[in-house]
């Protein structure tokens, strides 16, 4: 009796097609935060340019969002540095479930290790591995970022189009770590993690009000490793 048939591989260009049908969730969600970046660039006096430089070049939208603030008010290097790898270093474990298998050698994989963000993790890292191709999830990839980057020279093109700067648009940026903290705080087991970041940052503002967030981010890791400690002694 013969074997069943083998289904043909599909072929990259409708791989490519599911890659870009992949981003349109996520497009509809970080295009509007691509025009918040471009806009605070503008309002923050910093050149246009600056908005698809951090874009490109970090493509990291809570960082980038508060690079703005750093680099406007000219924060120390040292800040910024720690500030960047305190926020992103939950990437490092992405790549451990992540399809990178799957993602061909070479440039393609490269690209897709630095496009590697949380949407990106979020919509492959679930998903069926013989569903997935190199070809669609790099396109899936490129498509996120082009969402990012276009949004952000809209916004860069809408503030340098208004007569006015927008007065408290800055706030955006903090409504939207505040939105973060209480989604990743939906349980009462985070709540010591919040009372401790706000205790670091409390006593960062007294003891170092000149570099109250590298002091904050170094005591509130202390805490929590500190909180970690006790909870395994207990156990």
């Amino acid at each position: 009796m013969p074997a069943p048939a083998q289904p043909a591989p599909e072929p990259p260009e409708g791989q490519a097609r599911a890659g870009l049908a992949d981003s349109l969730g996520v497009g509809i969600g970080i295009f509007p935060l691509g025009v918040a970046l471009g806009m605070l660039v503008m309002q923050a006096g910093l050149p246009w340019w600056l908005a698809p430089a951090l874009s490109i070049g970090i493509f990291a939208g809570s960082v980038e969002l508060l690079m703005v603030s750093m680099l406007a008010s000219a924060a120390p290097l040292v800040t910024i540095a720690a500030t960047v790898f305190a926020l992103n270093f939950r990437h490092v474990f992405y790549a451990f479930s992540f399809p990178l298998g799957r993602v061909r050698r070479g440039l393609p994989r490269a690209y897709s290790v630095y496009a590697l963000i949380d949407e990106a993790y979020a919509t492959y890292a679930l998903l069926p591995a013989e569903k997935l191709s190199s070809a669609r999830i790099v396109t899936g990839q490129l498509a996120m970022q082009a969402y990012w980057v276009g949004g952000g020279l809209l916004g860069v093109a809408i503030a340098a189009a208004l007569p006015e700067p927008i007065e408290g648009f800055e706030f955006a940026l903090y409504a939207l770590f505040i939105v973060m903290t209480l989604d990743a705080a939906r349980s009462r087991r985070e709540i010591p993690s919040i009372a401790l970041a706000g205790l670091a940052m409390t006593a960062a503002i007294l003891l170092a009000p000149g570099s109250a967030l590298l002091v904050g981010l170094a005591l509130f890791t202390a805490l929590l490793v500190l909180r970690h400690l006790l909870e395994r002694s207990r156990r």
